[in-house]
């Protein structure tokens, strides 16, 4: 009986690790599909100038 001690406790993390796996992968597909391409990670303040510059650049056509 002292061999499988440990499988009471793997079962709840397996459990609560593949829960986070599956909260992780909602957060992307979510996004993904309201955004249409995946959310770029550590986005900053000059980041985002540079993706309105690069908006604006594309919709005037330079």
């Amino acid at each position: 009986m002292g061999k499988f001690q440990w499988l009471e406790a793997v079962l709840p993390l397996g459990i609560i690790a593949g829960m986070l796996c599956v909260m992780g992968y909602a957060q992307y597909f979510i996004h993904k599909s309201a955004h249409g391409r995946p959310k770029h990670i550590g986005n900053d303040v000059w980041d985002v100038a540079m993706e309105r510059r690069d908006k604006k650049l594309m919709e005037t056509g330079n």
